[in-house]
């Protein structure tokens, strides 16, 4: 895909040079680069990326067509990114000798200045008030331009500390999994055999291997797959490893011997493995598929197994699901307002790399690199994405604000997966997603772009949720850049957000009721005339009440409020009950949902079980 020569009108940044980076590396895709460093002691002065990270993500967002990417295989095809389209100027704030608060503050104010249209950032800080953190400084200051600051919401799991950039003024992604798996045919007995059977297990073994007609072993000592003297002393074949619940440790000792020709790893749910990277030429199977590799072993005088890798199946898990490792909310910075906003994929993610960056480990030393791409995980992954679908719709609607295109994006987003059934949770046992855990959904970009209503917010309203929080006049001074914001009639926490959040004192009287009231206004981008009518699905144990229920637009950008009340008992256990509020146009064109989610809290960073 070729691009236009000249650059925007509004563009002011530069292509600053540096060591092993040249300004004429920038072209009409890169169109600036600049490096910060004031806050730390370095041994290099350069844009140029040595880890790899800024490059796969950069490329997630906006990558150009690439035909022939894979990794070692595995992900063949064609690569782009959400963006593809999109111009991209990068900002290096992070080292391999660490990061300093006052460049990354530095950097995203640049990248203002330089005139970008949406900030993606995979990256935060744990545990900092808001006015000590420079990614909730440096993004009011863009919000004020109404330029969208996409960020990853962190990789601490649901029993980690809570997510990072949960920032009224921030979208925060969390990350999912998708329905791409890797895989490995694993053959047991031969041609000249009676019985043979084929089973397909995961794999990311990187090699272009076929471990072929190798002596498979099974007793149970040696099959613990957990001590190096043992292993080493066993002959060269495929080795059967039970299901220990210590699969990590499994791999490395299997990769600390040279003897074995590969192994065969056993979960009950395999799909539910995070294989980050696989270092032997082993293949992960389930327990009921194990009873097939057993049975035969036992009934045969030679048993002969063989791994194919390097294999990719699309449509064979059931998908969205959320990852393990991503954050949860709340925000504790800001737990009215309802973190993350959306979720997108991030387990294992085919994005280019840098040139000559190893990507994969074989054994204890082979380092190995994947031709310009890699699969990595994480929420780092999950944000550009987002990111990406925010840049495609600031080029469909330039006249969208940043709250309206993070709007967008969240009441369209999608709470079914592929069966048809709730968004599951890898990280709390495949239990329903809690949207302290994936937001409104995950994203759909194509329903986002037209969105029937959305969701806007002021500057003013952001500093009103400031002075409702009890931030004194220098925080919030610390965190605007600016005293001409105005405290006066400040005295609600409801920001017109696409969701709610309802909260109750655990310590208050079991069977107590209490009410919440919010107001929201939204504003009508479909058709110049339409009505809506609204569907509420209660949190359990809540009654939500919206009036008026129909609202009737008679033309296109023109505003409607809605008023909303939450009523709900103390339980006396703590738990956090969600639902949602629906308004459906009567033409049947759109629907515009906003999670509910009634929680209790004790203070504002107390950690909640869901429900």
């Amino acid at each position: 895909m070729t691009y236009p020569s000249k650059l925007p009108s509004k563009w002011k940044g530069i292509c600053q040079e540096g060591q092993d980076f040249n300004s004429s590396l920038c072209n009409s895709k890169l169109i600036g680069v600049r490096y910060f460093n004031k806050g730390v002691t370095l041994t290099m002065n350069s844009a140029r990326d040595t880890i790899g990270h800024g490059t796969h993500t950069s490329s997630t967002a906006a990558g150009n067509y690439v035909e022939g990417a894979s990794y070692f295989g595995y992900a063949d095809g064609v690569a782009r990114g959400m963006a593809p389209r999109a111009r991209v100027a990068m900002y290096k704030v992070i080292w391999d000798e660490g990061r300093c608060a006052s460049d990354v503050l530095a950097g995203m104010d640049q990248a203002v200045a330089d005139g970008v249209d949406i900030i993606s950032i995979s990256m935060g800080f744990d545990g900092v008030p808001l006015y000590e953190d420079p990614v909730a400084i440096a993004s009011f200051g863009a919000m004020e331009k109404e330029i969208l600051v996409s960020s990853s919401a962190g990789n601490n799991g649901p029993r980690g500390i809570p997510l990072h950039n949960g920032i009224a003024w921030v979208m925060t992604v969390a990350a999912g999994n998708f329905d791409r798996t890797y895989v490995a045919s694993l053959t047991v007995g031969n041609d000249k055999e009676k019985e043979q059977h084929i089973i397909v297990g995961r794999s990311i073994f990187p090699l272009n291997a076929w471990v072929k007609n190798e002596t498979l072993i099974y007793n149970k000592t040696l099959s613990k797959c957990d001590s190096l003297e043992l292993l080493s002393q066993a002959p060269r074949a495929i080795i059967v490893c039970e299901d220990t619940g210590f699969l990590n440790d499994q791999m490395r000792a299997i990769s600390g011997v040279t003897n074995l020709a590969g192994a065969i790893f056993v979960s009950k749910d395999p799909s539910r493995v995070d294989l980050e990277s696989m270092s032997c030429p082993g293949v992960l199977i389930s327990t009921m598929e194990l009873a097939t590799v057993i049975d035969y072993i036992k009934s045969s005088d030679n048993p002969i197994g063989a791994i194919k890798f390097r294999q990719t199946v699309t449509r064979k898990d059931i998908a969205p699901s959320v990852a393990g490792y991503t954050s949860r909310g709340p925000s504790p910075n800001c737990p009215a307002i309802l973190k993350p906003d959306v979720m997108a994929p991030g387990s294992l993610v085919l994005a280019s790399w840098i040139p000559n960056g190893s990507t994969a480990l074989v054994g204890k030393n082979m380092l190995l690199t994947s031709e310009g791409f890699n699969l990595i995980s994480g929420t780092s992954m999950a944000c550009p994405h987002a990111s990406g679908v925010a840049a495609m719709l600031r080029g469909v609607h330039p006249e969208w604000s940043h709250a309206a295109i993070r709007s967008a994006m969240m009441t369209t987003a999608a709470q079914l997966d592929s069966s048809m059934m709730p968004i599951k949770d890898f990280g709390l046992n495949y239990t329903a997603a809690s949207p302290l855990a994936m937001g409104a959904g995950h994203m759909m970009p194509n329903k986002a772009m037209d969105p029937g209503l959305v969701y806007d917010a002021t500057p003013q309203e952001y500093v009103s949720l400031l002075c409702s929080m009890n931030f004194t006049r220098n925080q919030i001074m610390t965190i605007t850049r600016s005293n001409e914001y105005d405290c006066a009639n400040s005295s609600s926490l409801d920001l017109n957000y696409p969701s709610f959040v309802a909260f109750y004192d655990k310590n208050v009287t079991t069977g107590a009721m209490l009410t919440h009231k919010f107001r929201r206004v939204v504003t009508n981008v479909g058709a110049a005339t339409a009505s809506y009518e609204v569907k509420v699905a209660p949190p359990v144990g809540v009654k939500v009440a919206v009036w008026p229920q129909r609202l009737v637009f008679g033309k296109k950008n023109e505003q409607r409020d809605y008023f909303v009340e939450i009523t709900y008992g103390s339980d006396g256990e703590g738990m956090v009950s969600y639902g949602s509020i629906v308004w459906v146009e009567e033409s049947g064109k759109h629907t515009v949902r906003s999670p509910i989610v009634v929680a209790p809290t004790s203070s504002a960073g107390s950690v909640w079980m869901h429900v």
